[in-house]
């Protein structure tokens, strides 16, 4: 590729769009943390007030003898149910390792059999003291208690005939004169990250107030990958509501209310994602979230309070699925529910890469990804060389077009004589001489242009695709995170504590580049243009230094092959002499002007005359 004025025009482009996202991402870092810091101010300055004078282990357990005593007040017909010893059933399937508790009879812990967490154990979802399911259930005349405070201590068990197992945890009332019961039935399928979850009533016209189940669903998400903060950046709550799919970064707000029917809520903490799914809709309801500090490990802390309308009848049944499991884009879309919308192939102001990353990028990958099991950088390699190929066309004629400048070359330095230094004459003379010779001065440009839109699809694309977690490559641990075998120990502005050798290669080929284009360019008059392609590398080095390796070895690959590309066609494709010739056969050719051309050189020539006045005036 050759730097004539207007390839560098693409280049600093490119520059300023690198510039302009980091520079969003730094500043959504930056008000999340200061976020962070006033409400852990906020929610310490609580605390301190509420704190007592001594914290004994008397004043604990009479805190528990507290809430023991407001639960059995609150117990009703169902006081038998308050006490009582927690049974665990562990249960699974291929895919997942999950554990349910008779209290409250919910998912205790869920553990993905295919992913190891940050101590290289199985990574565990939904498995702190924060997560919970629960709704308020009519004990008596003006009491409530939540169903996560009742011991479901009758557990029933079944195989299914299509090889599901359904686990059923049945609460009856403790007064033999009044029937109701509540069961919560749980149904793991094979291979399935999606649990089935149904509530059936007995007695549900006095159990429910009005028919109104309101659910409350906590979910604490973990860190899981061993930047915390890019982790952060990259998690999100997504809905379905009124049938459509809307999401939120954590760290633009903290609440969303929902006024019209909503078919899920759920979190997604980059290669994860938590669903909360009623499957004839919820009506109404609230999500909100606090961000911890990173000292807890814990990336957000959301409450889903969402309403489901039962009849008022004796007997109702309301039907949910749960899902703990990767953000896979083709697990989550066979679901048919539009969860996969929520996994990073495009999103905000980069919308625009999504369809390519989905019908091109993705399937593409795939492809490759089965030619090299087991090795997630061979695939990547080849990836990059497809689309190396995809874009040869542009590439070659963006060569063909800086082949023609640097044939322009010495008529370019006898026109810089003749104009001695006045930039506007030269401009009009250079754009004549364009003219006749049949060459384009923005054909360097537009092919640079065009390969933009490739990178933001791919830097979504390896920030979100989960095959690459824990994929190892040469001296990376983890494809889809920095490279760092060069630890300062210290933190360098812009830079961190680490020098990623991925990245390190990927702005030395990118100089090569710089440096061999610009061997081939005319020389530059401008200092600007003259340095900028020279800059451009540094600027890499610095944004590049903590994006996922994979990235970082796809710029490497595809620079090298740029180098390659640019010597074989420049020294073995293109013919010099056959441009001189074709140039010249240009100029013997009648020229017609385009009304653009026209305007131009009309502004042009009005901006000389103006400039001629002026200076005849000063004297």
């Amino acid at each position: 590729m050759n730097f004539d004025r207007n390839t560098i025009i693409g280049f600093v482009v490119l520059a300023l769009l690198f510039f302009g996202y980091f520079y969003y991402n730094n500043q959504e870092q930056k008000r999340y943390n200061d976020k962070v810091k006033r409400e852990k101010a906020f929610s310490d300055s609580i605390a301190a007030l509420n704190k007592p004078k001594t914290d004994t282990l008397a004043q604990k357990k009479d805190s528990a003898q507290a809430d023991t005593q407001r639960v059995v007040a609150a117990s009703g017909t169902f006081r038998d149910a308050v006490k009582g010893t927690e049974q665990l059933i562990q249960t699974g399937n291929e895919l997942l390792n999950i554990t349910f508790s008779s209290k409250g009879a919910q998912v205790k812990k869920v553990e993905l059999k295919n992913f190891k967490g940050l101590d290289s154990n199985l990574l565990r979802l939904a498995s702190s003291d924060f997560d919970r399911l629960s709704y308020p259930v009519v004990t008596g005349p003006n009491q409530t208690l939540q169903s996560a405070d009742f011991f479901f201590n009758k557990i029933d068990s079944a195989k299914n005939a299509d090889g599901s197992k359904t686990y059923a945890f049945t609460l009856t009332s403790s007064d033999s004169n009044n029937a109701a019961r509540i069961v919560h039935k749980y149904t793991v399928k094979p291979n399935d990250y999606m649990i089935d979850f149904d509530i059936e009533f007995q007695g549900a016209d006095q159990l429910l107030t009005q028919g109104n189940l309101n659910l409350s669903w906590q979910y604490s998400a973990a860190q899981q990958e061993t930047d915390i903060d890019f982790e952060k950046q990259n998690t999100q709550v997504g809905f379905v509501e009124n049938e459509e799919f809307d999401y939120y970064t954590v760290g633009n707000r903290n609440s969303v209310d929902f006024n019209k029917s909503v078919s899920w809520v759920g979190v997604r903490q980059r290669f994860f994602f938590t669903i909360f799914q009623a499957k004839k809709n919820f009506s109404s309801g609230k999500l909100e979230w606090t961000l911890p500090s990173d000292s807890s490990h814990v990336l957000i802390q959301s409450t889903a309070n969402m309403k489901v309308q039962l009849p008022v009848t004796s007997s109702a049944a309301a039907g949910f699925s749960m899902y703990y499991g990767p953000s896979d884009y083709h697990i989550l879309k066979k679901y048919d529910q539009k969860f996969e919308k929520l996994v990073n192939l495009g999103q905000g102001m980069y919308a625009f890469v999504r369809p390519l990353n989905r019908f091109v990028i993705l399937p593409i990958f795939d492809f490759f990804k089965g030619l090299t099991p087991g090795s997630m950088g061979l695939a990547i390699a080849l990836l990059t060389l497809f689309i190396r190929l995809l874009i040869s066309p542009l590439t070659y004629s963006s060569y063909l077009s800086g082949a023609k400048m640097k044939a322009l070359r010495p008529e370019i330095a006898r026109l810089k004589e003749k104009t001695a230094g006045d930039q506007q004459a030269m401009s009009m003379e250079q754009m004549k001489l364009f003219r006749e010779a049949g060459v384009n001065p923005l054909g360097g440009c537009i092919p640079a242009l065009l390969q933009i839109p490739i990178f933001f699809a791919l830097f979504s694309f390896f920030n979100s695709e989960v095959s690459l977690r824990g994929a190892e490559f040469l001296w990376a641990n983890d494809l889809a995170a920095f490279d760092d075998p060069i630890k300062f120990g210290f933190s360098i502005p812009f830079l961190g504590s680490h020098l990623s050798l991925f990245n390190v290669t990927a702005a030395a080929t990118s100089f090569l580049i710089s440096w061999y284009s610009m061997s081939m360019t005319p020389d530059q008059s401008n200092p600007m243009m003259k340095y900028l392609p020279y800059i451009f590398p540094v600027f890499l080095l610095f944004f590049f230094n903590k994006l996922p390796s994979a990235l970082t070895w796809y710029y490497t690959v595809s620079n090298a092959v740029t180098l390659i590309l640019q010597f074989i066609i420049q020294n073995y494709i293109i013919d010099h002499d056959k441009i001189l010739a074709k140039i010249e056969e240009n100029r013997k050719k009648p020229k017609t002007k385009s009304k653009w051309q026209e305007r131009m050189e009309q502004m042009q020539e009005q901006q000389k005359k103006l400039k001629d006045t002026q200076q005849k005036n000063k004297r």
